[in-house]
C-alpha cells in the first residue's frame, strides 16, 4: 500500500496515526475532568509525539481540538495552543490534520452538555469559527467522535454529562448529537466547500446466542446505524426507529429537520478493535448484557463490508488496535492489514488509523478508579473459576498513573518517578512504519 501526496485519494492509501483525546468536563470544577491530553503529557509533549507520529510514516494525523476548553464562553475561544500546535504539525512536519472537533464533551457553560438546548448551535458556532480560523491548514474535519458511543456514555448510562439513563436518555443526547453534526457540516462547508468530512462512528458487530433476545440484538446494531442514517436523510416513517425514537421523547419536528437537511460525509470513518467492538447479548443473572469476545479480523471484515453495503460511501478505518504485549500488537496490526488490502477494491477503503498511537490512561480513572465500560467480559479468578461481569477496577488513582494505562499504542507509555510519562516505541511501531 503507498500513500498518494493527496490524503485519501481514489487509488492511493492513506496511513494515520490518532492521539487519543477524549475531553470531557464536568459541569461542576470539583468533579474530576477526563482530558486525555493532560493526563498523557500530549498537552506539554506535543511537539514531540506529532515529530513521531512523522517518523513513524504518518501521512495524517486524526487530532483533538479539545473544544470544551477552547470554546471557553459563547462567542468566545482561546486559540493560544491551537495556533501554535497546527501549524507546526502542518507546514513544519507535513502532516495532515483531520481535526476531531468533539470527542464525548462539550463546554461547562453548557450546563446540560449535549442535551441542552443550546447545543447544535454552539458547536455549529465553534466549528465555523474553527473552520475559518485554520481554512489555510485544516481541510479535513470529523464533526463528532462516535455518537453511539456519545449516546452511550451520556445518556444510556448516566457516566458522563449530561448523566441521563435508559433508552429515553439516549434518545434525549442522539437526537441533538445528530442535529449538532449536521449544522457542523454545514457551517464547516460555508466556510470552505472544499472541506472533506470524515464522519467516524464505532462499529457494532452484535449477535445473540438466545432466541428470547433476538429483538434487543436488533435493536442494538439498528441503532449502531442510527447517526449515520439521520446524517443522510434516511430516517423518515418507514425507518425501523421512528416509531421507537418519538415513543422515547424525541421531537416530530427535530426528526423531521434532519430528514429534509441531509448531510452526508465524504467518508465514514469505521472504528473497531477486534477484543471490545464484538458483543454477544446474554442474559447475565437476569439482565440483558453485552459480553465482549475477541473476534479478530472476522469481525473486522464484518464491520467494514456492513457500512460499505449499506452506504456506499468510501471508508476509512479511523481507529483500531488491540491490548497487549508488544506481539499481540504486532500481530493485529499485520492481520489488519491484510484484510483491509483484501476489501480495498470492494469496499472503497482508503485510510488505515493506528489508535491511539500511544498508550493512554483508562477512563476509569475520572470515575476514582470504577469501571465504567458498557460491557461486561469474563472474569477468571486465581483458582481458575470464571464469571461474567464488569471488568475489576484497576486501581486507585491517587497511587500513580501505571495501573491505569492501556498498553495499546504503537509507543508505550512508561510512568517516572517524577509522574512523567516517557514515550518507548514498541516493535509494532516499526512494523507500521514499514507498511506505511
Amino acid at each position: 500500500m503507498t500513500s498518494l501526496q493527496e490524503p485519501f485519494a481514489r487509488g492511493g492509501f492513506t496511513w494515520l496515526l490518532g492521539i487519543e483525546d477524549t475531553c470531557v468536563y464536568p459541569v461542576s470544577s470539583s468533579e474530576t475532568p477526563l482530558d486525555e491530553h493532560i493526563l498523557t503529557g500530549h498537552d506539554t509533549a506535543w511537539r514531540e509525539d506529532l515529530t513521531l507520529a512523522r517518523e513513524l510514516g504518518a501521512t495524517a494525523i486524526r487530532y483533538g481540538v479539545s473544544w470544551p476548553v477552547v470554546h471557553v464562553a459563547p462567542g468566545v475561544f482561546n486559540w493560544a495552543e491551537l495556533d501554535e500546535v497546527i501549524p507546526f504539525a502542518v507546514d513544519h512536519l507535513g502532516l495532515e490534520i483531520v481535526a476531531d472537533l468533539v470527542h464525548y464533551g462539550t463546554p461547562r457553560w453548557l450546563v446540560d452538555s449535549f442535551a441542552d438546548p443550546g447545543y447544535p448551535d454552539a458547536i455549529a458556532d465553534f466549528a465555523r469559527a474553527f473552520a475559518s480560523r485554520y481554512r489555510s491548514k485544516v481541510t479535513h474535519f470529523t464533526p463528532l467522535n462516535e455518537p453511539v458511543t456519545t449516546a452511550s456514555f451520556c445518556g444510556l448510562r448516566g457516566v458522563w454529562p449530561p448523566r441521563l439513563f435508559g433508552w429515553d436518555g439516549w434518545v434525549a443526547v442522539a437526537v441533538p448529537i445528530a442535529l449538532g453534526m449536521a449544522r457542523t457540516t454545514a457551517a464547516i462547508r460555508e466556510v470552505n466547500p472544499d472541506a472533506v468530512i470524515v464522519h467516524v462512528e464505532a462499529a457494532t458487530v452484535v449477535h445473540t446466542d438466545e432466541r428470547t433476545l433476538d429483538e434487543h440484538a436488533a435493536l442494538i446494531r439498528d441503532v449502531g446505524w442510527l447517526s449515520t442514517d439521520f446524517l443522510l436523510g434516511r430516517v423518515d416513517e418507514d425507518h425501523p426507529l421512528w416509531t421507537w425514537l418519538l415513543e422515547h421523547g424525541a421531537h416530530r419536528a427535530d426528526l423531521d429537520w434532519l430528514l429534509h437537511h441531509p448531510a452526508a460525509p465524504d467518508f465514514v470513518g469505521v472504528n473497531y478493535y477486534p477484543d471490545l467492538t464484538p458483543r454477544r447479548v446474554a442474559l447475565v443473572d437476569g439482565e440483558q448484557m453485552q459480553i465482549s469476545y475477541d473476534k479478530w479480523t472476522q469481525g473486522l471484515r464484518e464491520a467494514l463490508e456492513g457500512f460499505a453495503t449499506r452506504y456506499q460511501l468510501p471508508l476509512i478505518i479511523t481507529e483500531t488496535s488491540i491490548e497487549g504485549d508488544d506481539a499481540l500488537r504486532a500481530r493485529w496490526l499485520r492481520d489488519s492489514a491484510v484484510v483491509v488490502e483484501e476489501l480495498r477494491e470492494q469496499c472503497d477503503i482508503r485510510g488505515y488509523t493506528w489508535w491511539p498511537m500511544f498508550d493512554f490512561v483508562d477512563w476509569s480513572w475520572a470515575s476514582g478508579g470504577a469501571n465504567v465500560e458498557e460491557f461486561v467480559v469474563e472474569n477468571v479468578a486465581a483458582d481458575g473459576t470464571k464469571t461474567i461481569g464488569p471488568a475489576p477496577s484497576l486501581g486507585d488513582p491517587s497511587q500513580g498513573k501505571t495501573a491505569f494505562l492501556r498498553r495499546m499504542g504503537l509507543v508505550r507509555l512508561d510512568e517516572g518517578s517524577d509522574a512523567t510519562l516517557s514515550r518507548v516505541p514498541t516493535p509494532a511501531a516499526t512494523l507500521f512504519k514499514e507498511l506505511s
